[in-house]
């Protein structure tokens, strides 16, 4: 009955953090639409002070209290978004969505490596063998279209990527036997972020408040109430329920849902070697996704 309760509670995690990687596939395309309209600090600022203001009207329903743990991970928490957002949106800037798709999907090499040595306790081989092959699913899928020569904007997304690894790691260790509330946590690092991004670029934030049109508005409440708010509260919730390494494997289809809204929504083509790439991606996942709870089920026994 234990084994069955823990299966539904794990295909629930699974579910909502595919939701998260297609909202935040969307992301780029939604994203690219702004960054046009406003410096890149000022339109981060917006939209992580749009999305702290949904955070607190729902903090005032809730009125969960805020533990120490709560206060100092949040900040610190708020600190690495900032700087990885700041990264990614830069390097995003610079270089081609496709270089952009290919390189951050490194993550889900670079997580679970951190994570293994961070535990002493390093996963199988086949799942190395099963992220490599995401790896090459997203290089089929983003290099469909053909890829650019490198340049600084490839590098910064490289570093966002080891970034947002050291980031999902550390969450899982150190909120690990902690009493923390990931909607506060949630709350702490988004607000943390917009302040930052704030005083980067005050004049930035407030030219972008005064200048953006609808469209670019509608684009700032997507990225905040779906890519932020939502996004962040179950990403936190799917790694304390089940594993960094194993929400990253399912994060690692966003890829596939940026290509998809693109091609859907911004005219970009997919060619046969795309389609290939994805089915790779959802392939390789799912086998690393069964790897990696077999693994951590027999080290669970092994512990009991």
């Amino acid at each position: 009955m234990k084994r069955v309760k823990s299966a539904v509670i794990a295909s629930k995690v699974d579910l909502m953090l595919l939701v998260v990687a297609i909202f935040w596939g969307s992301s780029y395309l939604a994203a690219k639409n702004i960054t046009p309209f406003a410096s890149i600090p000022g339109m981060l600022s917006v939209r992580f002070g749009v999305a702290t203001l949904i955070l607190l009207a729902i903090y005032a329903f809730r009125r969960d209290r805020f533990s120490r743990d709560d206060w100092v991970l949040g900040a610190l928490y708020g600190f690495a978004l900032a700087v990885i957002m700041a990264v990614e949106t830069t390097g995003l800037s610079i270089t081609s969505a496709t270089n952009a798709g290919l390189i951050i999907s490194l993550t889900i090499i670079f997580t679970p490596i951190i994570e293994s040595a961070w535990n002493r306790n390093w996963l199988p081989k086949p799942f190395f063998v099963a992220a490599v092959g995401a790896i090459v699913g997203v290089a089929l899928l983003v290099g469909g279209n053909g890829l650019r020569s490198p340049n600084w904007g490839d590098l910064l997304m490289l570093l966002a990527a080891v970034l947002r690894a050291v980031n999902t790691a550390a969450q899982g260790k150190l909120t690990f036997g902690k009493k923390v509330s990931s909607f506060n946590l949630t709350v702490m690092q988004t607000a943390f972020a917009g302040i930052a991004f704030f005083l980067i670029d005050p004049s930035g934030t407030a030219e972008a408040v005064q200048t953006f049109g609808p469209a670019q508005w509608a684009n700032i409440f997507y990225l905040a109430v779906f890519c932020t708010v939502f996004g962040f509260i179950v990403l936190m919730w799917g790694i304390r329920k089940t594993s960094a390494s194993r929400a990253s494997l399912l994060l690692s289809t966003e890829p596939v849902w940026a290509v998809v809204v693109a091609v859907s929504f911004g005219g970009e083509q997919l060619y046969i070697l795309g389609f290939v790439g994805a089915v790779m991606i959802i392939g390789s996942s799912y086998i690393g996704l069964g790897i990696e709870n077999r693994h951590r089920g027999a080290a669970a026994q092994g512990s009991a």
